[in-house]
């Protein structure tokens, strides 16, 4: 092979794998749990090279209110804004107008609200905002569904929620990595899955039961996996950003 030859050839390859794991980076999701306002834009500037892609949820929104999705969109990234609204649905409703006016990405509903609930969301949907059902949550497990009246297995329990919210059109369904293939299989490309209790192989499952490495996640069929602690509390968040990249390229 000429030299000229084989140097065309590891430049493809050299572009194809920065390609790949650009493709990858952007299936991340950083969870910005933590208590402030500051706390969160160091850790969006720290990440931003890294991570296109933020999650503020109930801790972070009740205390810096919607001004928190306006900061971190300001800086280019994007927001999934993770309040799993559950209530009348006239409130449903109108919290998704609020938040479609801050031009969030993606938005949290609890499938468990029913089907008018669900409708009342989807239908005050606006832009490109996505409706994501949230089924089960990655820290319940069946003694959980017990103690709440369910009698079915977890998994059950997810995809009898997850029609209801595809009937209802939602967007995608957040699920913990133990269900994707059911999911997947049951709705294919229909919907995103958006994966929690996502746990790299170093870190400790806290309190996730349903959890899985990032790599065993992607492959498994997630569009997005959301990872939180594993990196806003590392010592070192952009290194740790660094070794899931590395653990799901190797």
């Amino acid at each position: 092979m000429s030299s000229v030859v084989e140097t065309s050839l590891i430049a493809r390859t050299v572009r194809d794998s920065a390609t790949s794991l650009g493709m990858t980076k952007d299936k991340i999701i950083v969870a910005l749990d933590v208590a402030s306002a500051k706390q969160a834009l160091e850790l969006v500037e720290r990440l931003r090279e890294q991570i296109s892609f933020f999650k503020i949820g109930l801790q972070l929104y009740t205390a810096e209110g919607p001004e928190i999705a306006r900061a971190v969109l300001e800086t280019g990234a994007k927001v999934w804004l993770d309040l799993k609204l559950h209530d009348i649905p006239n409130t449903v409703g109108r919290a998704v107008e609020s938040a479609g006016s801050l031009g969030v990405q993606m938005l949290t509903i609890h499938l468990s609200g029913g089907a008018e609930m669900i409708c009342a969301a989807t239908a005050a949907r606006t832009g490109a905002m996505s409706i994501l059902g949230v089924s089960v949550l990655t820290s319940a497990t069946e003694q959980t569904l017990r103690e709440i009246g369910i009698s079915d297995k977890v998994e059950d329990q997810v995809l009898r929620l997850a029609k209801l919210g595809v009937e209802n059109g939602i967007d995608g369904i957040v699920a913990s990595p133990q269900e994707i293939k059911t999911l997947r299989a049951a709705f294919g490309d229909q919907i995103k899955i958006v994966v929690q209790g996502i746990r790299p192989s170093w870190a400790e499952p806290g309190d996730q039961k349903r959890f899985a490495t990032p790599r065993a996640a992607l492959e498994a069929g997630a569009d997005f996996i959301g990872i939180g602690r594993p990196i806003t509390m590392h010592a070192d968040p952009r290194e740790a950003v660094a070794k899931i990249l590395e653990e799901l390229s190797g």
